[in-house]
């Protein structure tokens, strides 16, 4: 992905240029193959804000673009500091945000755009088959099948993290499907490619194909305007192909990590971002993409150097 806002920087203005932060630089594949790298403490460090700050200030940053979820709630809270310096956060409202955090709570969000989700049962009335999940989780970790009262150990009954939910077949009558949608500062959705997975692996796609389908035609009648959400909002659904029959999943308000394939079909969220918050030019409504497009991703090097 720092590849692809690369190649628009490029195109944009010779003076844009790409940095990235971590908490060891040297150790991560993006900080090597971007313009510019600077170590960052722990987000959950109480310099954390305070340190992108000071190194927006220092370094004459415009525009940051989060990607991480534990760091959202955080720049949120933050962003009209950081707009009163002249720096541009691209983070949905701090509200949609905790939304969007809390699984429990996206279920009510999609509800109110007219969106069904898979049924949350009370823990103490469970219907089997069905589904836990931490509320708070990510990339399906602690995510498991229960078919039956004795799958319940007491480590599952116990855990406070966990919400219970009805159970959608995606082996044989649903597909999983993850839809890269940019919304602009006012909320208004300018496009939306729907991703549909193939493969996954740790909880992140593999192999993917896009989709140009009943599901892309409801979303843009549906959620053509999303309260909060601002930039790339990257959305869960479970999809019946053959009756469109669909459900709302989950809402991560950050670029996911299939978006290469958006961005190869003609999503190019990365220019726009940068044409809207530096040049503050209205994006229009692209539909232009392709679809059937298949994205097979592999594990690629990056080698470093002991005078690097």
């Amino acid at each position: 992905m720092v590849q692809d806002f690369q190649t628009e920087a490029a195109k944009f203005s010779d003076d844009v240029k790409i940095l990235t932060t971590d908490l060891v630089p040297r150790m991560s594949s993006a900080c090597h193959v971007s313009d510019g790298s600077f170590e960052v403490p722990l987000i959950s460090a109480d310099s954390y804000i305070d340190s992108i700050f000071d190194l927006a200030v220092r370094g004459n940053i415009g525009l940051i673009i989060p990607t991480i979820d534990t760091e959202l709630q955080k720049l949120a809270d933050e962003r009209e500091r950081f707009e009163a310096a002249g720096i541009h956060i691209v983070v949905s409202d701090s509200d949609f945000i905790a939304q969007c955090r809390d699984k429990r709570k996206t279920a009510s969000l999609f509800a109110r755009y007219g969106i069904r989700s898979p049924e949350i049962y009370d823990r103490e009335k469970l219907v089997f088959p069905c589904f836990a999940k931490p509320y708070d989780g990510s990339r399906a970790i602690g995510a498991k099948r229960i078919d039956t009262p004795a799958c319940l150990t007491p480590e599952i009954v116990d855990d406070p993290k966990l919400m219970f939910c009805e159970l959608i077949d995606i082996e044989n009558e649903f597909s999983e499907f993850t839809v890269d949608m940019y919304y602009d500062h006012e909320g208004r959705l300018k496009c939306a490619i729907p991703r549909k997975r193939l493969e996954v692996r740790s909880g992140e796609v593999s192999k993917g194909v896009t989709r140009k389908n009943s599901l892309y035609q409801t979303l843009l009648e549906k959620m053509a305007v999303l309260e909060g959400a601002r930039g790339c909002i990257t959305a869960q659904f479970f999809c019946n192909e053959e009756t469109g029959e669909f459900y709302g999943v989950e809402i991560n308000p950050r670029f996911g990590g299939g978006f290469p394939l958006t961005y190869a079909a003609g999503g190019n969220y990365p220019g726009w971002l940068m044409h809207e918050y530096f040049r503050n030019e209205e994006i229009p409504f692209s539909d232009d993409w392709e679809n059937n497009l298949i994205m097979l991703r592999y594990d690629a090097k990056v080698l470093v150097h002991e005078n690097d």
